[in-house]
């Protein structure tokens, strides 16, 4: 397992950031930093700029039209039914393991209990 460098959305408690953080990932979420009542594009924004994987439960990072994503550290859309921290940790975890923070960058990753979709949002390299 390679640490990830990630940013938890505001719907994801302090028991996912420290499971994470205890498994050696370093771990920021958005209540953390002032960042509670921001929009979706302004999250996006610090996670591009922190060179973040952004970890959401949020599904309008998946829709262009609303938020287009450019060039990013990548984008982990968990769709958990419930969405407890057991069962995002559940679903987040096996993720972060098998992959390398490279893996991440300029995909939105859509995991859920029946599989993981990777989407390409940009060419590698891109400027965005």
């Amino acid at each position: 397992m390679t640490p990830q460098r990630i940013l938890l959305d505001q719907m994801l408690d302090e028991g996912v950031a420290v499971a994470l953080r205890e498994r050696g990932h370093d771990v920021v979420r958005v209540t953390d930093v002032g960042m509670a009542t921001a929009g979706d594009d302004e999250i996006l924004a610090r996670a591009i700029v922190d060179h973040r994987v952004l970890v959401t439960l949020d599904e309008h990072f998946g829709d262009w039209v609303v938020l287009p994503l450019r060039s990013h550290a990548g984008v982990v859309r968990v769709k958990a039914t419930p969405t407890t921290t057991t069962a995002v940790l559940a679903l987040l975890v096996p993720l972060l393991d098998a992959h390398a923070p490279a893996d991440f960058e300029n995909c939105l990753v859509i995991v859920r209990r029946t599989g993981t979709r990777w989407v390409h949002t940009t060419t590698r390299g891109e400027n965005g």
